[in-house]
């Protein structure tokens, strides 16, 4: 039985393609979800561009009939646009609330023996549909199984004979297609399981030992396997994007900057460190911010400042000397920005660029929806490399969630291409308070 989808307005905001997704079956557009996309038209950041794409999208569909009795759609499915002043029904919901007028309509359609889905990324409206006993979704599209992320390392067990000869000769070949390109295994002793090798996948089947020449980069070491594994990635320029996911305090970000700045300043592979990542606030936002783009961009740049100075510091005992340390830490820092070495830009001004030779790090990506990850990473240029870090159990973006976001998207779809690369890091090594917290808070 054809069903009707209702779509709720932050649907089509999250993806504008999102009325081309429900095939053979009927979409159904609130009027005042058409209003609620007028507001937000003339918008300049990805909600704005969003709803003037449906908007576009609307008005070209009008040319196949008439909007209110059902135009037909590519994918054999129908789009209707409703009243809904037309619901009928006292359900005993403020009339103020837009959400209210969209479910008042979906429960008139499903009384009148339609089978109504409502779609929506609000929660709380989906409860509310729910208690009016319609059936509620969200929007499911471009989303993964969180619980079941590649997390780009496995567990192989070889005979102690295989162990021996990959020790020796650095390579072990198993004839099978075995895990993605550039996945890691632990190669484990079936007789001695404490006898293991970590290694990588040069080709199906065929696996090969770590260099010892990316176990130190720039000033730091990896602490432990799922740092060395990232450093791997992040040092292989035949990689050209690298996912990187884990929570708080697992070094994520320093890594990224640590390779960046080893192959941009000593190897010079790259012309410079493009970072950047989204405006958004943990909790209530400060308001307005004086000065110029970048004094306003490095309010949000702190935490790249903090790893930038870590990396670039001299090592210092007593506390006079960690005073002059910390200022000459800050003095290479700003020296890195003023020749170009290092930019610092915001998201909003990525759009329609081309970057090209540059080593890319975005920051904080789980904030990102998978749409505005593509077009981000869309603009790398010839030799470019994207590095997009995050913690999906730290997510500011209220429609995005561990399974929606851009960073595990694109880290599940991804996953098969020799030019991708994956590591979810486990261990936070911040500091003996920063894992403490990440474990029990």
């Amino acid at each position: 039985m054809p069903k009707s989808f209702v779509l709720d307005t932050n649907v089509l905001l999250h993806n504008a393609e999102c009325i081309h997704s429900f095939a053979d079956n009927t979409v159904i557009l609130p009027m005042a979800v058409i209003e609620e996309l007028d507001k937000f038209k003339g918008h300049s950041d990805e909600l704005g561009r969003n709803a003037r794409r449906v908007i576009r999208d609307l008005d070209s569909l009008r040319s196949k009939g008439n909007l209110r009795d059902g135009v037909p759609m590519s994918n054999k499915g129908t789009l209707k646009i409703l009243s809904c002043s037309s619901a009928g029904d006292d359900l005993g919901l403020e009339d103020e609330v837009v959400d209210n007028h969209i479910l008042r309509l979906a429960y008139s359609l499903f009384k009148q023996g339609e089978s109504v889905i409502f779609v929506s990324k609000d929660i709380n409206a989906r409860i509310k549909a729910d208690a009016l006993g319609l059936q509620a979704e969200d929007f499911e599209r471009q989303k993964i199984n969180f619980d079941e992320l590649y997390s780009g390392h496995s567990e192989l067990e070889i005979s102690p004979e295989d162990m021996d000869v990959f020790l020796e000769t650095r390579t072990y070949r198993n004839g099978d297609s075995g895990p993605h390109p550039n996945a890691f295994v632990t190669l484990r002793d079936k007789s001695n399981p404490d006898r293991t090798a970590l290694a990588r996948v040069a080709e199906p089947g065929v696996f090969e030992a770590l260099p010892s020449k990316h176990e130190r980069i720039w000033s730091i070491r990896a602490k432990n396997r799922e740092q060395r594994m990232a450093l791997e990635l992040l040092m292989d320029p035949r990689v050209q994007i690298v996912t990187l996911v884990g929570q708080a305090g697992t070094g994520k970000t320093l890594l990224a900057l640590a390779a960046g700045l080893q192959e941009t300043v000593q190897n010079h592979r790259y012309d410079r460190i493009l970072v950047s990542r989204p405006i958004i606030p943990m909790g209530k936002d400060i308001g307005y911010l004086p000065g110029d783009k970048g004094e306003k961009i490095s309010h949000w740049m702190e935490p790249i400042f903090d790893n930038l100075s870590y990396l670039v510091r001299d090592g210092a005992d007593d506390a006079s000397k960690k005073k002059k340390a910390r200022t000459s830490a800050q003095e290479r820092v700003d020296k890195l920005i003023r020749d170009n070495i290092i930019v610092l830009e915001a998201l909003t001004y990525i759009r329609g660029r081309s970057i090209p030779g540059q080593y890319v790090i975005v920051d904080e990506a789980q904030n990102l929806t998978p749409h505005e990850v593509k077009t981000i990473v869309s603009r790398a240029g010839e030799g470019s490399k994207m590095v997009l870090t995050g913690d999906p159990y730290q997510i500011d973006n209220p429609y995005l969630d561990p399974s929606s976001n851009g960073l595990t998207y694109t880290a599940e779809r991804m996953k098969g291409q020799p030019l991708h690369g994956h590591v979810t890091l486990k261990k936070s090594e911040r500091s003996a308070l920063a894992a403490i917290a990440a474990e029990l808070l």
